[in-house]
């Protein structure tokens, strides 16, 4: 398979101070559609997409992946270099992937479906995190996949697979605990933008046949490393 890359620059009015990135995610939080349940689990494609760094060349690199939902074949993948969009500063991390991200996905050469992210999307401590944002700039379904809970709580999942826990900020439900492996540490699953919260949790559960991650994020991780090991 062919992978398709392309190479970007910042777009010229991203944000550039925190100030400003907070006041976008203001803005388009108020477009995330939390009122539709979003393709059935095992159906249709599934992408997952992730991001590598090379903080000392100013370099990222960004991968998209598209899966079959219901055998897990990788259908195609793109791949997408450019120059770190912003500093790290936690709670806006989609602002120093999102260019190289949407450059990806629109390199792929068929519809990506449901859209898999390596962090957050409403368990975010401002309710938009990284799969809400590429959700509302693309349209498209998308769900975050962590492997860690931020800044919330939770209590532990029963032992077996498919065990799930609510993740919490105070008393609200931002999230679920998720046990993909029995008695392994739980992934922490978000709605980004135009699924439900038990769908999410079930198309996880749905990609996660063998390993603790998602086979979307494991490819796109895989992928987006040896992008940027081409491009230093």
């Amino acid at each position: 398979m062919i992978t398709e890359t392309s190479r970007v620059g910042v777009p010229a009015d991203w944000p550039a101070t925190e100030e400003r990135a907070r006041a976008v995610q203001d803005a388009l939080r108020a477009r995330v559609v939390l009122d539709e349940t979003g393709p059935e689990p095992g159906t249709g494609r599934v992408t997952g997409v992730d991001v590598a760094y090379d903080d000392e060349r100013d370099v990222v690199a960004a991968a998209a992946v598209v899966l079959d939902a219901s055998t897990l074949a990788v259908v195609a993948e793109a791949t997408a270099v450019g120059r770190i969009s912003f500093p790290y500063v936690p709670g806006l991390l989609a602002f120093r992937e999102i260019p190289t991200v949407l450059a990806a996905l629109g390199a792929l050469s068929c519809p990506p479906g449901l859209v898999v992210c390596d962090g957050y999307g409403l368990a975010h401590p401002r309710r938009f995190g990284l799969a809400s944002h590429l959700g509302v700039l693309t349209g498209l379904p998308t769900i975050g996949v962590a492997k860690n809970p931020f800044a919330f709580t939770h209590d532990e999942p029963d032992a077996p697979r498919g065990s799930t826990a609510p993740l919490l900020a105070g008393t609200e439900e931002v999230g679920r605990a998720v046990r993909t492996r029995t008695g392994v540490k739980p992934v922490f699953v978000s709605v980004g933008h135009r699924v439900s919260l038990g769908n999410a949790c079930a198309h996880t559960l749905a990609l996660t046949p063998s390993y603790r991650l998602p086979e979307t994020t494991r490819r796109a991780d895989a992928l987006c490393r040896a992008a940027l090991r081409d491009a230093r």
